[in-house]
């Protein structure tokens, strides 16, 4: 089963998106950069995103990790540390397991130097 089926499919992941940038736009670390962003368009891209990475159907047709960041000056390990702990705080509010938000947070983690470009 994969790790998409285990959270919940679909519903699962509309959830965790819709809560987790909610946690993103008011946390002083990393808010900043959405400042401008059309955030209903973000979270569409974030939900295919993410069903595509858990193992879900993929319909993500946007750009890679690399690629999507590149323009954001002043990233750094800061900013994914914040990232990886405001989607594990949301999928614990969820109820997700501690094994399974770890192992969510390791996807995460596992491209961080593309989101830092380096």
């Amino acid at each position: 089963m994969s790790l998409y089926e285990k959270l919940g499919g679909d519903a699962a992941v509309d959830a965790a998106v819709d809560i987790f940038y909610r946690k993103v736009l008011l946390d002083d670390r990393i808010s900043q950069y959405f400042d401008g962003i059309d955030m209903a368009g973000q979270s569409q891209k974030q939900k295919a995103f993410l069903t595509m990475v858990l193992g879900g159907p993929n319909s993500y047709t946007g750009k890679d990790m690399r690629e999507g960041h590149k323009h954001l000056t002043g990233l750094n390990d800061g900013h994914v540390d914040a990232v990886i702990e405001l989607l594990g705080e949301t999928l614990k509010e969820l109820g997700v397991g501690d094994e399974d938000i770890a192992e969510v947070a390791g996807l995460a983690n596992s491209v961080r130097d593309d989101v830092l470009n380096r």
